[in-house]
């Protein structure tokens, strides 16, 4: 009985690691149709969404609604509130990532394949981006979770509210709060 308890006792963190995987995993996925859904209502209203909402509501499409994003995305599953945090395209975390994302590319600038206008607009932004130093800096903050008001406006992409680190990386970044999904690098 003892071997078998301390089997368990030894098992017990994998399991919260491989659970905390499978909830990254699942948020990456989400985040990522999002992102999309955002692409999707650019190319089809010509401008950024203001809302998730907006995004659950679907683009018109002749005389139906077409859905760009279903309602099980539309939820962090990393976060306790299951909100999105919607980045502007002004946010400090868009060039963060951006920077992060040239890293990862081994210092190259990284564009966007779409041709649409509004997304050629930030490539410039991307490749004036000389300083590809760390930008990592501890959160002033000591709590879990972003509770920021949720706002609306236009926005380019979402990030969770979870400041926890990651058990895995995305684009090489560690903490999940700093995992932004756009579609500026599809």
């Amino acid at each position: 009985m003892s071997i078998l308890a301390l089997a368990m006792t030894a098992a017990a963190p994998n399991l919260r690691q491989q659970k905390q995987r499978q909830l990254e995993e699942d948020a990456i996925e989400r985040g990522e149709e999002v992102a999309e859904a955002i692409r999707l209502y650019i190319r089809a209203k010509n401008a950024l969404p203001t809302s998730i909402s907006q995004l659950l509501e679907g683009v018109p499409v002749g005389t139906k609604k077409v859905q760009i994003l279903r309602p099980w995305a539309a939820r962090d599953p990393l976060s306790e509130s299951g909100e999105w945090r919607l980045i502007k395209p002004t946010d400090a975390a868009i060039v963060e990532f951006q920077r992060s994302v040239m890293l990862y590319a081994g210092g190259r600038p990284v564009q966007t394949r779409d041709p649409h206008p509004l997304f050629r607009s930030f490539d410039a932004r991307v490749t004036s981006l000389t300083n590809l130093g760390s930008q990592s800096s501890p959160s002033s903050s000591t709590s879990d979770e972003d509770d920021s008001s949720s706002s609306t406006g236009p926005f380019i992409g979402v990030t969770s509210r979870s400041r926890r680190e990651a058990v895995m990386t995305y684009y090489g970044i560690e903490r999940i709060d700093k995992w932004v999904f756009t579609p500026l690098f599809k």
